[in-house]
């Protein structure tokens, strides 16, 4: 499948990095479990922060939560503490609790004192309802489904469309899924990353608005906007804990691009971490030094993490295959719809 820069959807802006997904912050790895047949499109999406062990050097993080119509899992901590402990796993709104107890297994066969001779592990899963292709009744996704994903996990280029967490998620009334892209920014003669990764399942059918201003028209019927949407960003950019907050705040300006407006029912929850400084679980010192982004250049990876964000839906749109739904309901590919009205 074709991705929106390879169909033309994107010019311009701030140029992307080698694979133009998220792995390329170096270190930072994804990785697909993908469940199919007998009424299940579902599955689990990996994305490792760091090759060690994040629960030794905890990766800087923020949490954006834009509409709170979600159940996600670890978010608190996130928001209080501004760290993560664990991978980040994606996955149905039922898959939640089997994906936490894959990361808590994972972390303790790490660490053997974690909740014993040292402090509980915070397991960080984020979903998104695939009801409307999948049986998520079936409470298919299992531990051993999270842990293949996290085995999975690699760099360069991501899998995209109707894989992992995606295979049952739907946007704007056509089938879309997982979707990544990056940029590129160079600052005092250094050049840094930021790279998304999405995972679609939110916008009402008819409200798509691509770059050119085309309003693509599934032919599905009108329902309102209960979806949701997962934004990771990920950056070796070094950034405060203030900075962080307000660069995964703009992620909500890649979705608004698309003609989003965060319906009632829908949970749109950005979260974005830096690979730069990692936290010591176990200090040497009473004080860590720090470096910070002076804040005259903070545009750039406010630009960077609304356009990396826009990019990464289209991909998950133009990368999906048309599917059938549940009760009758047909969700068509975008590429489809691309081809039929002139690319």
């Amino acid at each position: 499948m074709l991705s929106a820069r390879e169909m033309g959807l994107i010019h311009g802006g701030t140029p992307g990095g080698r694979w133009n997904a998220i792995t390329d912050v170096a270190g930072v790895s994804v990785g697909h479990r993908t469940l199919s047949g007998a009424g299940l499109a579902t599955g689990v999406t990996a994305i490792l922060p760091q090759e060690g062990d994040p629960f030794r050097w905890k990766p800087r993080a923020a949490v954006e939560v834009i509409n709170g119509f979600g159940k996600s899992a670890g978010l608190i901590q996130v928001a209080e503490l501004g760290t993560l402990e664990t991978p980040i796993l994606l996955t149905n709104t039922f898959g939640v609790a089997a994906c936490s107890e894959a990361l808590i297994r994972r972390a303790i066969a790490a660490n053997p004192g974690i909740g014993r001779e040292t402090s509980t592990v915070n397991p960080l899963v984020c979903e998104c309802n695939d009801g409307a292709i999948s049986d998520i009744q079936a409470l298919a996704v299992t531990p051993a489904d999270a842990r293949a994903a996290l085995e999975a996990a690699k760099g360069g280029a991501v899998e995209q469309g109707c894989v992992g967490a995606g295979a049952g998620m739907t946007a704007f009334g056509f089938k879309a899924g997982i979707g990544s892209a990056s940029r590129v920014m160079e600052i005092d003669g250094e050049r840094y990353t930021l790279g998304a990764l999405v995972l679609a399942n939110f916008g009402a059918a008819g409200d798509l608005v691509l770059p050119d201003g085309r309003r693509p028209d599934p032919r599905s019927p009108a329902v309102p906007e209960r979806g949701s949407v997962i934004v990771v960003l990920a950056t070796d950019l070094p950034l405060g804990d203030r900075q962080l907050q307000r660069v995964v705040r703009r992620a909500g300006a890649g979705l608004a691009r698309l003609g989003a407006f965060w319906g009632h029912g829908s949970g749109d929850i950005a979260l974005a971490f830096t690979t730069a400084d990692p936290v010591a679980h176990e200090p040497e010192t009473a004080f860590a030094p720090q470096r910070r982004l002076a804040d005259r250049f903070i545009d750039l990876p406010f630009r960077a993490a609304a356009e990396a964000t826009q990019e990464a839906v289209l991909n998950s749109l133009c990368q999906a295959v048309a599917t059938p739904g549940r009760g009758g309901r047909h969700f068509p590919a975008l590429s489809d719809w691309l081809q039929a009205n002139g690319g």
